[in-house]
């Protein structure tokens, strides 16, 4: 897989590298970092011929987009496509008051849940100022799993006026859920969707509806979580992190299996966990996320190195994955 290879992003009319960068390390997820640290890793990205960058108000309360900013100010507007993401506002806190959860160091900034139609024509705008630019090129309406009536009255119209209006090209729900994607899918006029986790070595769930789906309906998956928040990055040790928590007995195990296969075939299991996601038509890319540029150059030769067909093969007869999954 050529990580520089574009690709059009499902109906959005965008040419999308195969590798992305995913931004919510650079906002202090799980340990920040200085400022010249966060730049440094988007500068690589762009170095290397990548094109998208993917951030949210969430990730570090605004840390993420102001760092992203910062790195986009002698980057000419049309060599990069920018997504963000909407359904929280940011709300000031006094200081020491801000909890930021798994992001450390956050500004005194509290996000707040808001699907309104005025409260996503807020965010955007917010976004707009801490980002520095006058347009962004993919919103995702933003974990959405407790509001599903206020995203589709309220988010979802407010982004299709954007869009008319050429303000932003593409609409898109980002979720760590297939399920109502798949509803928003059937409901909405998506131009893709950002899908975190439900498509990986470790969880093929998003085959059973979404997927076919978005093939059907030409909209195209921005894929997110393909380490599954860290155990296939970093080995299944106790501890090891699953969707953002301690991974699960059951999981540790499903990852211990997928690691003794990679090693009867030397093969770097990360280098798979990027790689897998691709041989379905509806996923376009992946985003990944770090804090360290050397880690994006990784990515970068992860994506290229190769993999044989053996050991797809093994994944498959030993039940690590799903028979009805593609294969590279």
């Amino acid at each position: 897989m050529d990580p520089v290879e574009k690709a059009v992003l499902g109906s959005s009319g965008l040419a999308v590298t195969r590798l992305g960068l995913g931004c919510a390390a650079i906002g202090g997820l799980y340990g920040d970092i200085p400022d010249e640290q966060a730049v440094q890793v988007v500068h690589r990205a762009f170095q290397l011929g990548l094109n998208l960058v993917d951030t949210a108000p969430l990730y570090g309360a605004g840390k993420s987009e102001k760092r992203l900013g910062l790195a986009l100010k002698e980057v000419p507007r049309d060599s990069y496509i920018l997504a963000s993401k909407v359904g929280r506002i940011l709300v000031a806190t006094e200081a020491g008051e801000s909890d930021g959860g798994i992001f450390e160091n956050p500004p005194p900034f509290k996000p707040v849940f808001d699907y309104s139609y005025d409260g996503v024509m807020r965010s955007f705008e917010d976004s707009l100022k801490r980002l520095g630019v006058d347009r962004i090129d993919i919103l995702h309406i933003h974990d959405p799993d407790d509001h599903w009536e206020e995203a589709i009255s309220g988010a979802y119209p407010a982004l299709e006026k954007l869009r008319s209006e050429g303000v932003i090209s593409a609409i898109s729900a980002g979720m760590n859920q297939w399920e109502m994607l798949a509803r928003f899918a059937r409901e909405g006029d998506f131009d893709c969707f950002l899908l975190a986790g439900r498509y990986s070595l470790l969880d093929q769930s998003s085959l059973d509806e979404l997927l076919p789906l978005c093939v059907e309906k030409n909209i195209g998956i921005m894929a997110g979580g393909t380490y599954n928040s860290g155990i296939l990055a970093k080995g299944a040790l106790p501890g090891a992190t699953y969707n953002y928590g301690e991974a699960p007995p059951e999981i540790i195990a499903k990852a211990k299996g997928l690691e003794e296969v990679a090693a009867r075939h030397q093969v770097d299991l990360k280098a798979a966990a990027s790689q897998f996601v691709f041989a379905h038509p509806a996923i376009t890319t992946i985003i990944p996320g770090t804090r360290q540029p050397d880690r994006v150059s990784e990515n970068f030769n992860l994506l290229k190195e190769e993999i044989p067909a053996d050991f797809w093969a093994e994944l498959r007869s030993e039940g690590l994955i799903r028979e009805d999954a593609p294969l590279p």
